[in-house]
């Protein structure tokens, strides 16, 4: 669909709505002078309407109006329309009334800025679009704040159409709303957007709604992922990536448009009105750079020729102030400057670094980089991760933004490390390897290394790049998924870092990786569960020797007196914990307590992180860490005694598992303890999970030492620990029989979860 269908479908509206008026005012008087009038705004002032989408009509009139009796007008007017089979959604409103509301409400101004006579008396039209325009620009260093305001509101709510798992081609930010709200700006006369580009952008918008409404069927904005394939063939795309890289970068433009735009407003707003008639001030900054107007220009007679690194002066002093890097400028540095030789000197190098590590100003100026083509003269590698989606839910942004943010959040943890510069080029380049079929880790190494090499790294620190790229999941992985007191754990890492240089870089880099990814990625859990694995890697690495009793020796558990005379009862100790609540487990030794244990948690509806077990004389000891805080230690207490006691089975508070869900997938690592079995189960994330598991071991004769329990996105990636009852890792024989019977039991045909 194209602006000439959409101008075709607004041409029989028009028709329909002036011809409804018309027979609403037959008789009564001249239409052309009656003093009322059909008003189309929003979308439908600016001719922009879709297939399925509403009439947003106003009837307007004079107040006071003696000749026409507007009750019975309104009444009349609407008929016609509905019977029409048009959706209409209309108001009734006196010429004061509405531009009372535009002074009051910066929203409805928006609507009306767009008004557009349809039918009835053109004067009332002419007066509202005039006084509304005119108390646009008067009050719009008034509303404006409020405006930006709503529009970081609606960011947050909405998310950024660039990003969004769901986009919505309206309300996200550098939807449509943004477009409309570009032009509303421009209107102001208070700043300045290139026509040619917004046009551009909100047309090819549109038309990606037009298709939209076509393949739903119904009037909608958001794009859900079963439609993008439908779209693709109808917009001419190739496949499903192809045109949501097209609907995404759309959004990446008007985006960058309006951050901008709002930059250049705030700027204005900074400045007394009497200061924007005075010629602008030209602050120099460095080297053939200037701050002019919030905004990083180029100084008079300044040769881009002269100095290949020009464009990272310019950018770096903009993203490290907080301003705009002129897209003019930008976009003239990228035509006219060569690219740096390789290997960089260090000023270019340091310049580099600069930037990346200027913390949020860096946004901004990155994405004018990006829009401009001037990152190809920075990092050529940059279009291999352009506009890539990530494979996970769990990350808010594309793979491009990701590192950006990454560097961002990095920024903030700079002085933690040695080699700040060595760290912001990892966190740019840790994802460099995404959108292959081969481990993205290990397919960024040798990329990364080869960018390390031209901006000028010696082999020790393109080693350390490559190293940090490679490892930049290892710790996450192996704190969330592995028993940090077992010694192999400590030593697997221990050997994969190499050094403590790396660790420290690697340590910040997890963080801020997993920061840039979303709020759920770094929990307070999380960053426990790193830190502890760092120190004890860090004192390995400094040439401590681990062991079970060195690292962090289980603290023996006083065993009451009642427990004592009768081993069968259940000594049950809620406590308050950093990050949830601890739950200690007592009772005499028997195989299948910890399944029993991580049944009543489950009835509870418990959201288990991990879990240690261990005996103590002729006693067995769990404790369990939960997610949730505030627990009544009665309750939890009588749900122990129930299941323990044989009163209360789990499986009777437990529902059938989704028969559509993907199988399980459940592993033996091998060599990821020294003394234990370890098994690795990966199945969709639900309730019950670790007491199936360890219901399924006991029956199996196999005891639960310890349980590790992670969630990334909708999946659970759960590590349990297990032994022979004399305390033995299992042969290969048992491991079988262990991990045929854990897959047997998450079976979606089998009884599973709360």
């Amino acid at each position: 669909m194209t602006a000439a269908e959409r101008a075709e479908r607004t041409r029989t509206a028009d028709e329909l709505c002036r011809t409804a008026l018309e027979k609403a005012l037959d008789g009564a008087v001249d239409s052309a002078v009656s003093g009322v009038a059909l008003v189309a705004v929003g979308g439908y002032g600016r001719g922009e309407l879709a297939p399925r989408s509403d009439l947003d009509v106003v009837l307007v009139h004079l107040d006071p109006l003696e000749t026409v009796d507007v009750a019975t007008v309104a009444s009349t007017v609407w008929y016609p329309l509905w019977d029409a089979g048009a959706d209409v959604d209309h108001s009734v409103r006196a010429l004061p009334e509405v531009t009372r509301a535009a002074r009051d409400d910066p929203r409805v101004a928006l609507g009306l800025l767009d008004a557009r006579h349809l039918a009835g008396d053109p004067n009332v039209t002419l007066r509202l679009r005039t006084e509304v325009l005119a108390h646009w620009r008067r009050d719009a260093r008034r509303q404006l704040p409020d405006l930006h305001r709503m529009l970081t509101a609606r960011t947050e709510r909405a998310g950024e159409l660039a990003h969004a798992a769901v986009p919505d081609l309206k309300e996200s930010f550098g939807g449509l709303r943004d477009a409309t709200l570009l032009k509303a700006l421009v209107a102001t006369w208070l700043v300045d957007v290139p026509h040619t580009e917004l046009e551009r952008s909100r047309q090819q918008l549109l038309d990606v709604r037009d298709e939209l409404h076509a393949v739903v069927g119904r009037a909608t904005d958001r794009v859900a992922p079963e439609v993008w394939a439908e779209l693709a063939s109808r917009l001419g795309h190739d496949d499903e990536d192809a045109v949501q890289r097209h609907v995404r970068g759309i959004g990446r433009r008007l985006a960058h448009l309006s951050r901008v735009t709002w930059h250049r407003v705030d700027a204005v707003l900074e400045r007394p009105s009497a200061a924007r008639r005075r010629a602008p001030e030209l602050v120099r900054v460095g080297p053939g750079v200037a701050v002019s107007k919030g905004e990083v220009v180029l100084t008079k007679g300044t040769d881009v020729d002269d100095d290949p690194t020009l464009l990272l002066r310019a950018a770096a002093e903009a993203a490290e102030r907080s301003l705009v890097l002129a897209p003019a400028t930008a976009s003239r540095l990228a035509r006219g400057t060569t690219a740096i030789a390789a290997p960089w000197e260090e000023d270019a190098r340091n310049l580099l670094v600069r930037l990346l590590a200027a913390g949020p100003g860096l946004l901004e100026v990155w994405e004018t980089l990006d829009q401009t083509g001037s990152l190809e003269h920075v990092l050529p590698e940059w279009d291999r991760m352009r506009l890539l989606p990530h494979a996970s839910v769990v990350h808010r942004f594309t793979v491009d933004r990701h590192v950006v943010e990454t560097c961002i959040e990095a920024s903030r943890l700079i002085r933690r490390v040695g080699r700040p510069d060595v760290l912001m080029v990892a966190a740019l380049l840790h994802d460099i390897g995404k959108g292959g079929l081969q481990d993205h880790s290990v397919a960024g190494e040798p990329v990364a290394g080869a960018v390390a090499e031209r901006i000028g790294f010696d082999e020790r620190e393109q080693a350390l790049v490559r190293r940090l790229v490679r490892r930049h999941l290892l710790l996450a992985e192996t704190a969330t998924t592995r028993d940090l007191e077992d010694p192999a754990t400590v030593e697997l890492v221990a050997e994969r870092v190499v050094d403590v240089e790396t660790l420290d870089l690697l340590e910040v880099l997890t963080e801020a990786d997993a920061r840039a990814t979303s709020p759920k990625a770094w929990t307070d859990w999380r960053a426990t569960l790193v830190r502890d694995l760092a120190r004890r890697v860090r004192a390995r690495l400094r040439g401590a020797s681990p062991s079970l009793d060195d690292l962090d020796p289980t603290e023996p558990v006083d065993v009451p007196s009642r427990l004592r005379d009768d081993p069968s009862s259940v000594h049950v100790v809620v406590e308050p914990s950093e990050h949830g609540s601890t739950v200690t487990v007592v009772s005499g030794d028997r195989l299948g307590l910890i399944a029993d244990a991580a049944g009543a948690l489950a009835v509870q509806r418990l959201t288990v992180r991990a879990a240690r077990a261990w005996t103590q004389g002729d006693f067995a000891v769990s404790v369990w860490e939960v997610a949730e805080d505030g627990l009544d230690p009665a309750v939890v207490r009588q749900r122990f005694d129930a299941v323990l006691g044989g009163r209360l089975d789990p499986r009777e508070r437990i529902r059938r598992a989704d028969p559509d869900a993907l199988e399980p997938t459940v592993l033996v690592r091998h060599g990821a303890s020294s003394d234990a079995t370890v098994i690795e189960v990966r199945v969709d994330d639900r309730p019950g999970v670790v007491w199936s598991v360890c219901r399924a071991l006991a029956d199996c004769d196999v005891s639960v030492r310890s349980a590790h329990v992670a969630t990334l996105g909708p999946q659970a990636v759960d590590v349990f620990y297990v032994v022979e009852p004399g305390a033995a890792a299992l042969t290969d024989e048992r491991s079988a029989e262990a991990v045929h019977a854990v897959r047997e039991a998450l079976a979606p045909t089998v009884t599973l979860d709360v």
